[in-house]
């Protein structure tokens, strides 16, 4: 009997090599290859045991009579033997792992893997049932020094005789190479080897069965035999070890076989016959053997037999083979009556889907993948994977990028994340937010790969890896990350898990502890053994039957088209752009997925229609937002077309026509419109009708930053063209931004990103359409777009409401509850409103939830603009999530009675969520109204509701969103120009003037819910010193904020601020005439204190503006609070001291003193000296000297304060423009204090002390200078802007007057320049102007003298202005010439004084270059601003106006880096001219262009800059 096994594999040789004996010896020495049988005997005879073994030398074996070649080899062979046992017992990575299950028989392209010394739970045996294989182990590894032929031939003569003994058994069979057996490794342990020619192993085979069998049953072997399967090896920690174990699997069926037996040839009978001299036919009979399955082994049965008479077994086993053949034909067809009988195509589709059978309305908002290690041939068939809304995929691939699933997402757009990312280090929404966690699927690399991060094997995986990715899941099943119950976990089984170690099931048991159960986890497994083996570990470590949530008799193939079933044409359909000239380019996935930030509307935008067209309609109708269907329905035959308001066409057909013939890369336009009146619906109707025209958006996140989304844009520009020519502009559509500068920065940053060639400069690329809500309409307010949309329709409009009406109630029975609509149709009718209101609200009762819930979400969308619940919280609140199928209940529907009133939608925060909110602002306003008189609910009841009530803050999923409005709703002002206005928030002053005194009890419960807000801190202080006239709890209150905020310069001021007011209430509190003494000491003491705290506060506004500068979403400018509060309390100071018998008001000569002594030039001292009344006077005086320091300091602080204010807000405008209603009102508030200022400073005089009565001129003269603020130079370019040539003639010639008699300081002369100039432009008619060629004489003297430092900005910005070269005779050329200098000069002084100031804003443009000579050629701003609005500025539509071109001058110049060097009719003179924004640059290096320039204290601006032909230096000539 002969046994055929592998070297290393001998059954009966003990695993340690020191236990052998001789004949174990032997046994090993007979399997070594080219090892004569004689040999082995020697050493038998030697008595050679395996201690001896390990002691032998060559020598040795030589004196035995063994010859040198055999003896090396014994000796190498075992050497190699040694080592290879002391390397499985020193290194932990041969370790064996897990069993696993072998590659399904007669398979070749299923997703299967072994892992590197894991074990093969099947045994070595013969036929079993037949069907089921048999199987034998070889190692295959002992082959290092074989030449490929060797390697080879082992691997056919093994195959032969495992194949021949099979057919013969008529069983099913596998022969595993590179798979270990005992003693040397465990059963069945995983070895692999490296395979460099695969091709070579599929060919020996063809060849040896042409060999080895005999020709009449060469087919059926072929037939029998199954080609060589290549199944890889991967490492412990599951990468790739480039090594295989090979497979080949035999099947004797019934139909191939029949009642054949098969003989095999030990040589191959092709070169057998090919030899000389033999006779073939007696070689191969000599050669032939007929192997069976004995067991676990193959045998020969021609060999001899000590049990069996020579040919006895044979012969009878071949008369036995009719039998045997009938019973493989039996259990073939046993096999095939199995019929398959599954449902689980249905259960997969209700399971993912949470039972709507459709993924377009699944219950699933989102998923979670989780998956392990995937085959190639698996993912074709997982493209369902691609459509789905995936949050995260938990990826345990190590090698996912090269070739598993994450290569495979490469077509979609993700963001790749490390666990250690998804620690919490802040809040959990910011986190969320920063890795844009509900935007983009974010692919979470669960065993190494990121940062270099070696993997992990299975058994250190939970120590090393196992916390990270804990964390991720806690924090990926947090409230506030997604919506509880609202997303599936979906764990993708694509490897079987076959370790109790495995990952996967420590990640299935945390989502099992977070979700607490099963119902919201899927398990999708290819086949019931990974199936079984999964439920098994789950069973046997967590004691969860898992059945009832898995799929496993579904191929992937069957699940990927299952799952794509469900979505409908539409969502399957390919998306497209437009290219212009009806040319389209395919919009991939990937693409659209990078542009997170934006909605992108598509030409081809729903097709493929949608089944669910009237709750679509429906939900619009009831007050929903309007959405792309809603146009694509109106656009279906039949239905008549959407309304088409009366702005539509003015849009269309003017103002953006207008726009696209500018040159500026992005431009702007506004419409405004009161809330809910249409605006968005009208803005998205533009874009729908433009589609084809532009690339139309519209912005999704207002919240992401600018640049990103300025990227974004870009990409969406540039996407799919190649000639910049060809390209089509974008039309973005952004929608209920708060602060317009937030949209004038987009702007700024889509320029900065724009591409700026030469083909792209003609015209805008991007056009942003910003629709923005205003509570407040100034018909006269030229600061903003002509586009308005109001509460009332025009006739045409109603027209078309009634006709859509009538097509609704066609279709709707419940047309009556579609109040969005109605609101609109009845022209937006109080009556109508106040009636739905009160009737839907005829049963409220604020006991009830659903009462409650209505109660607060019409007080938050009363008082706060886009302030919806979400519906977690809404669900929570109302015990929704307790009821049964709570999954399938819609939330409005838990309003009850109230549900018409509110409508879904969805709010793109910090995390995307969906919300609940009243259908229309109107309707809010009203419901709250029926509250407050119909059912005594006051608002004030309400608001306590909604801060003290728990409920509302334990859901975390729109928490955040939800203080953030609770918060403004309470603290944010209205700011207009009256300043009662702006005590406090709406809200409160609703409450106040409603139910007085009850407003305290909400602010008290403001402050316990927002305990460590500073600005809520900040509004108890306020209404204390305020309202409450409570100055001690004001200061308690206000120190507290100022505790939680000390950088704060807003904060800082409530503290002066309280004391400003405990002074004014002081004052006008006190009915003594004169105050007394001790009062006086009190009220000094505050306005000293109160000035100090001013001061403080500048030193923090300071600071503040310099970090807000690092901010590119803080667009508020500097703070003047300080400053201004400095200047309110020393009017106080004023007001007090005119009150005592000291400085009495009524005593013109007392009045004067007052006047000195605060101007410091006399002392209290010396007016106490010369009083008559002294002795009666002693205790004020007393009083005085003691603060004395202060109050000499009053009129010099003033001015200052003055000064600085004037210079800020006059050569500083907002970076935008637009009005700021803020410093209008300061602006007013200083003008109130500076009349004061005027009337004891400017309208008193010193010489009143005098004996002489005769009041001197010159002093006089600069009273009224100063009373007119025209002794600064910024004081009379504020001039430009006013009507009227008063008092400027006046200030003229009184700077004559000083220049004239010799008594003008350089300032003087500056302010005479000045005065001049702008009177020129003011009154040009005007006698009192002086002659141009007196004022550049004057401007000679002023630029030959020393400038002071604090003149140098006054002096070289006028220089500036005046010296730009012009062909003039009294032209002074050789100061011109310095023009570069003095304006290099100007920028250093602006950068020292002003620039820290900046932020928010930009150096206001005082005059432009004209055309004309003299004064003529310097156009103001202010004289430009009267005829065309600030947005014509911004937009560049200015410079088109005939008006404009005709009078303003075209300069040339060639671009530098980030500037223009101008030239000028002085070949000599070119200087640097600053682009009004960089972007304008962009693409125009070393370029020729003309553009207009513009004054500034910062320098000279670009405006309107065009590229023009270069001609060399030809061109370069050509000055103005």
């Amino acid at each position: 009997m002969a046994e055929h096994k592998a070297e290393g594999d001998g059954g009966q040789l003990p695993a340690e090599i020191k236990s052998w004996s001789t004949e174990h010896v032997r046994k090993w020495t007979l399997e070594l290859k080219n090892i004569d049988e004689e040999y082995a005997n020697i050493m038998y005879q030697q008595k050679i045991n395996g201690e001896s073994l390990f002691l032998l030398e060559k020598s040795d074996l030589m004196e035995a009579g063994i010859p040198l070649g055999p003896a090396k080899l014994i000796i190498h062979k075992r050497d190699e033997l040694v080592k290879l046992k002391v390397d499985m017992v020193n290194d932990p990575g041969v370790q064996t792992g897990g069993p696993c299950k072998p590659y399904p028989f007669n398979r070749f392209h299923e997703a299967y893997r072994y892992r590197v010394n894991s074990c093969l739970d099947i045994p070595e045996s013969g036929a079993l049932d037949l069907i089921e294989p048999c199987h034998e182990f070889k190692a295959f590894i002992n082959t290092a020094n074989a030449t490929k032929d060797e390697k080879l031939k082992k691997f056919t003569d093994e195959v032969k005789f495992f194949a021949a003994a099979c057919m013969n058994s008529r069983t099913n069979g596998t022969i595993h190479f590179g798979v270990g057996d005992r003693p040397d490794f465990n059963h069945g342990q995983i070895l692999g080897f490296s395979v460099e020619d695969k091709e070579s192993f599929g060919k020996a085979l063809h060849d040896m069965i042409e060999g080895h069998f005999e020709y009449k049953h060469v087919e059926a072997a072929k037939k029998c035999i199954k080609p060589p399967r290549f199944v890889e090896v991967l490492q412990p920690d599951m990468t790739s070890s480039e090594n295989y174990v090979i497979e080949v699997d035999i099947e004797p069926a019934f139909s191939v076989c029949e009642e054949n037996f098969y003989h095999v040839y030990g040589v191959d009978k092709r070169k057998s016959r090919r030899s000389k001299g033999k006779d073939p036919k007696e070689d191969a009979k000599e050669a032939k053997s007929f192997y069976i399955r004995d067991n676990s082994s193959t045998r020969d049965l021609l060999l001899p037999n000590s049990q069996f008479k020579p040919l006895e077994e044979y012969n009878r086993y071949r008369k036995n083979i009719e039998k045997l053949s009938q019973q493989r034909k039996e259990a073939e067809e046993k096999r095939l009556a199995v019929v398959r009988n599954s449902v689980q195509g249905s259960k997969l589709c209700e399971m993912i889907t949470g039972g709507s059978h459709s993924l377009d309305k699944s219950s699933f908002e989102r998923y979670i993948l989780v998956a392990n290690k995937s085959h190639p041939v698996q993912l074709d068939s997982l493209s369902f994977l691609q459509d789905m809304n995936l949050t995260a995929v938990l990826d345990f691939d190590p090698e996912s990028s090269e070739k598993g699933l994450k290569k495979f997402f490469e077509e979609r757009n993700t963001n790749v994340h490390s666990p250690a990312q998804y620690r919490i280090t802040e809040p959990v929404e910011d986190i969320a937010s920063k890795l844009k966690l509900t935007r983009i699927t974010s692919w979470i690399f669960c065993n190494g790969v990121i940062n270099k991060e070696e993997p992990s094997d299975i058994s250190s995986w939970s120590t090393e890896k196992g916390a990270s990715v804990r964390d991720v899941v806690s924090f990926l099943c947090r409230g506030e990350v997604l919506p509880p119950r609202r997303f599936l976990v979906i764990f993708l089984l694509l490897s079987d898990v076959t370790d109790s170690k495995d990952p996967l099931l420590e990640i299935f048991n945390t989502f099992r502890q977070e979700l607490r159960g099963l119902d919201q986890i899927l398990c999708i497994c290819e086949n019931s053994r990974s199936f079984i083996s999964w439920k098994q570990l789950i069973e046997a470590r967590y004691g969860d039957n898992i059945s009832h949530r898995c799929i496993s008799e579904l191929s992937f193939a069957e699940i990927n088209g299952t799952v794509l079933s469900l979505w409908s044409n539409n969502r399957r359909s390919s998306r497209f752009l437009t290219c212009g000239g009806g040319s389209k380019v395919l919009l991939t996935k990937k693409m659209e997925g990078c542009l997170d930030t934006l909605d992108i509307l598509c030409v081809n935008q729903c097709e493929g229609g949608n089944d669910d067209k009237l709750s679509i309609q429906e939900n619009f109708y009831k007050g929903g937002k309007v959405s792309w269907w809603n146009f694509y329905f109106s656009e279906e035959p039949g239905s008549t077309p959407f309304i088409k308001r009366d702005k539509f066409d003015y849009i269309i057909d003017t103002i953006i026509p207008d726009l696209c013939s500018l040159t500026r890369p992005c431009v702007l336009f506004n419409i405004m419109h009161l809330p809910g009146c249409g605006g968005t619906t009208l803005a998205m109707h533009i874009l729908w009708t433009q589609k084809e025209k532009f690339r139309c958006v519209v912005l999704k996140d207002r919240t992401a930053d600018p640049v990103d989304v300025a990227k974004q844009v870009v990409q969406l520009l540039t996407y799919g063209t190649t000639e910049q020519a060809t390209r089509l502009p974008v039309l973005l559509m952004v929608d209920d931004f708060e602060e317009r500068d937030a949209v004038y920065s987009l702007q700024q940053s889509i320029e900065k990103a724009c591409p700026r060639t030469s083909a792209a400069a003609s015209s805008p690329q991007v056009v942003i359409l910003n629709c923005m809500r205003t509570e407040f309409w100034d018909q006269h307010d030229t600061s903003s777009n002509p586009v308005f949309i109001g509460n009332e329709l025009s006739e045409q409009e109603q027209k078309l409401f009634q006709k859509k009406l009538e097509e609704i109630e066609k279709t709707y029975k419940n047309a009556d509850t579609f109040y969005g609509f109605m609101i609109l149709k009845k022209n937006f009718s109080p009556e109508y409103i106040k009636g739905v209101a009160k009737n839907t609200l005829k049963s409220f009762n604020i006991n009830h939830k659903e009462a409650q819930l209505i109660a607060v979400m019409v007080l938050l969308n009363s008082y706060c603009k886009n302030a919806p619940l979400s519906v977690t919280l809404c669900e929570a609140f109302l015990g929704l999530p307790t009821k049964e199928r709570s999954e399938f209940c819609k939330v409005q529907d838990g309003f009850g009675k109230f549900s018409t009133l509110v409508t879904r939608c969805s709010v793109q925060d910090k995390v995307v969520f969906e919300a609940v909110k009243i259908i229309h602002p109107s309707m809010a306003e009203h419901c709250l109204e029926e509250l407050t008189t119909n059912h005594s609910i006051s608002k004030a009841e309400i608001t306590n509701l909604l801060l003290t009530t728990d409920k509302f803050y334990d859901c975390l999923q729109g928490k955040d969103k939800l203080l953030q409005d609770v918060r403004a709703m309470l603290v944010r002002r209205y700011h207009t120009t009256e300043a009662e206005d702006t005590k406090f928030s709406p809200l409160v002053q609703a409450i106040i003037k409603d139910t007085p005194g009850s407003e305290e009890t909400v602010l008290y419960n403001a402050a316990k819910r927002f305990e460590k807000d500073a600005i809520v801190s900040q509004l108890l202080a306020r209404y204390h010193y305020l309202k409450k006239r409570d100055f001690r709890e004001a200061k308690d209150w206000a120190r507290k904020a100022k505790d939680l905020d000390r950088h704060s310069s807003y904060i800082a001021d409530t503290s002066a601020q309280v004391i400003k007011h405990e002074l004014r209430n002081a004052i006008e509190s006190n009915r003594d005439d004169p105050i007394k003494p001790d009062q006086l000491r009190d009220y000094l003491n505050m306005a000293s204190s109160a000035s100090e705290a001013f001061k403080d506060t500048q030193a923090i506004a300071k600071k503040e503006v310099a970090l807000k500068s690092q901010n590119r979403k803080d667009y508020s400018p500097y703070n003047c609070s300080g400053r201004q509060g400095e200047i309110q309390v020393a009017v106080m100071v004023v007001e007090i001291l005119e009150k005592i018998p000291v400085f009495s008001s009524l005593d013109k000569v007392r009045r004067a003193i007052l006047s000195q002594v605060l101007s410091g030039q006399l002392t209290i001292q010396a007016i106490a000296q010369n009083d008559h009344m002294k002795h009666k006077h002693t205790s004020y005086y007393h009083v005085l000297l003691n603060f004395e320091p202060f109050l000499k300091n009053i009129k010099d602080n003033m001015k200052k304060q003055f000064d600085f204010l004037d210079s800020f807000f006059i050569n500083l405008q907002p970076f935008f423009s637009q009005k700021d209603v803020r410093e209008e009102r300061t602006r007013k508030e200083l003008l109130k204090s500076f009349h004061k200022y005027v009337d004891l400073f400017c309208k008193t005089d010193p010489h009143e002390l005098m004996p002489n009565k005769i009041i001197p001129t010159l002093f006089k003269l600069r009273q009224l200078l100063e009373m007119h603020k025209a002794d600064t130079h910024f004081g009379i370019l504020e001039y430009l802007s006013r009507n009227g040539s008063d008092p400027l003639e006046a200030i003229v010639q009184q700077y004559a007057y000083l220049y004239t008699y010799k008594h003008a300081h350089l300032r003087d002369v500056v302010n005479y320049i000045y005065a001049s100039v702008v009177l020129a432009c003011v009154w040009p008619q005007s006698k009192y102007i002086l002659p141009y060629p007196e004022l550049l004489q004057i401007l000679r003297h002023v630029l030959s003298c020393q400038v002071p430092h604090t003149d140098s900005l006054a002096v070289h910005f006028i220089a500036s202005v005046i010296l730009w070269p012009e062909n003039n005779p009294f032209f002074p050329y050789d100061l011109s010439a310095k023009l570069g200098t003095y304006l290099s000069q100007l920028r250093s002084t602006f950068s020292n004084e002003m620039q820290s100031m900046e932020h928010g804003k930009k150096p206001a443009v005082h005059f432009y270059l004209g055309k004309k000579p003299g004064y003529t050629r310097l156009v103001s701003h202010g004289h430009l601003s009267k005829f065309w609005s600030p947005e014509h500025f911004d937009n560049g539509q200015i410079w088109r106006e005939d008006r404009v071109r005709r009078n303003l001058q075209m300069v040339q110049g060639v671009v530098q880096k980030n500037c223009i060097l101008a030239s000028t009719c002085n070949p000599n003179v070119k200087v640097e001219v600053i682009p009004q924004y960089l972007t304008h640059l962009k693409g125009k290096e070393q370029k020729l262009v003309s553009f207009y320039i513009g004054f500034t204290m910062k320098g000279l601006v670009a405006f309107d800059i065009k590229e023009i032909p270069w001609h060399g230096s030809e061109g370069a000539s050509h000055h103005y």
